[in-house]
């Protein structure tokens, strides 16, 4: 019989909130730690010694976040159950020397993070955030959630050809933000509005992490509001579900046979090449670690990676109306059709046929369809965290996810019911 779902509607009503709390990845993981904080999980510190005491228990660092639960009882050995995500999404990203400016207009210099759908960063109101690091070493986080910023396009009077030939964006001249107006730039204003903003004194700020964010917040969409368009939902979609499942299963009370897990990693759409990313050391530090405070040795180690298993959830790509073609003939995953199994032979992707057994498995115990997505064999294949996760720790690794509409834009469109669809799926993988 299968088990009933723990998640429905009002899952994704949080998850709107969730994403309108996270417009970079430093927000994105305190919103996670305060959730996980009320389901009783407490933060340690990478530089304390570590307890093996059971319960559930988090790492910040950055924009990543590790979290797990220690059932009463589990052995050195115990494997581990994990859901990787990652909490960074394509945007545009401040530069060290932020004020700019021509022809009277005030502008912020910013680099390209990421793929992102650069079009759709155009004529929208965007808002600043990120993280500021004082002078005393601390950081604090800044979050100006209103309009402040604009990517004026070009009028078509000017650009007569556009409509025939299509938009063609420099990167570096055609995506710098207007935000006032001057004939001086003043070389340091956007820092001291920032401070300003922060309650901070001038010459406080040393340094910073700041990126843009469409100010729109999320919405239900539709005749029937059965789509929600919003930020950032790749990919902190499956962040959110994989907080809420495991704050579910820690909370369920139930005989658990592995150690729950949710990694959220920075900087997967730049590679993963960082002490915060899925190809740094993070993860397997903590796992290890897990290990070690239980009284377990490297043989201890070795036994429950060998035993782990890993969904790299990440969104993928519903079939698009207007595109079909570009989507493999016999496999066209449907919003609200569940979440999707990633599939590559070229390992793009990592998941095999053992591990479709896994999350079909899943799946079947909480009564979710899935779907599964394979790419068209005329165009390149996407990647995620789960093949580096499985190279890099030796741990069985699947590829799934929601899928979703406007991947990489300010804004992407999914179903309302595939993330509480998914969360139940993931309750399901992480209780065994």
């Amino acid at each position: 019989m299968s088990a009933p779902s723990r998640f429905d509607r009002g899952h994704t009503d949080d998850l709107m909130s969730f994403l309108a709390a996270g417009p970079t990845p430093y927000h994105a993981v305190a919103s996670a730690a305060e959730r996980l904080e009320k389901a009783g999980f407490r933060q340690v510190a990478e530089t304390d010694a570590w307890e093996g005491t059971s319960g559930g228990k988090y790492v910040l660092r950055g924009g990543a976040i590790v979290a797990w639960y220690v059932p009463e009882g589990a052995a050195p050995h115990t494997p581990f159950r994990i859901v990787g995500a990652h909490t960074d999404s394509p945007n545009l990203r401040v530069k060290p020397r932020p004020d700019s400016g021509a022809h009277g207009w005030r502008q912020v210099a910013v680099e390209i993070y990421g793929g992102p759908l650069m079009n759709s960063w155009l004529d929208r109101d965007l808002g600043l955030a990120g993280r500021l690091t004082l002078r005393d070493g601390t950081t604090r986080l800044v979050n100006v959630d209103r309009p402040l910023l604009r990517v004026p396009q070009l009028a078509i009077h000017m650009d007569r050809n556009v409509s025939a030939d299509g938009l063609k964006l420099d990167k570096q001249r055609h995506l710098q933000p207007v935000w006032g107006l001057g004939d001086t730039v003043g070389d340091g204003d956007l820092i001291a509005f920032l401070e300003d903003e922060a309650g901070l004194s001038r010459g406080e700020v040393t340094g910073w992490d700041l990126m843009t964010h469409s100010v729109e917040p999320p919405a239900y969409l539709g005749r029937d509001k059965d789509l929600v368009a919003g930020p950032r939902m790749d990919n902190l979609l499956s962040v959110h579900a994989g907080v809420a499942a495991l704050a579910a299963v820690a909370a369920s009370g139930a005989d658990l046979p592995y150690i729950p897990v949710l990694a959220a990693f920075d900087h997967e759409e730049t590679g993963s090449q960082s002490d915060t990313g899925a190809d740094g050391p993070l993860l397997g530090s903590v796992l290890e670690r897990s290990v070690f405070a239980r009284g377990g040795s490297y043989e201890d180690r070795a036994r429950a990676f060998a035993g782990t298993v890993c969904l790299s959830s990440d969104t993928g790509h519903a079939v698009h109306p207007n595109y079909a073609e570009r989507h493999d003939p016999t496999h066209h995953p449907r919003v609200n059709g569940g979440p999707i199994l990633k599939v590559n032979v070229n390992n793009r992707y990592a998941t095999d046929g053992s591990g479709r057994a896994v999350f079909a498995a899943a799946c079947e115990k909480a009564n979710v369809p899935f779907q599964t997505f394979v790419s068209n064999n005329a165009m390149p294949c996407g990647t995620t965290i789960g093949p580096i996760t499985a190279a890099r720790h030796g741990i069985s690794t699947v590829d799934i996810g929601a899928a979703i509409l406007s991947m990489h834009s300010a804004r992407e469109l999914c179903g309302a019911d595939d993330p509480h669809l998914l969360a139940n799926a993931l309750v399901a993988f992480l209780e065994g």
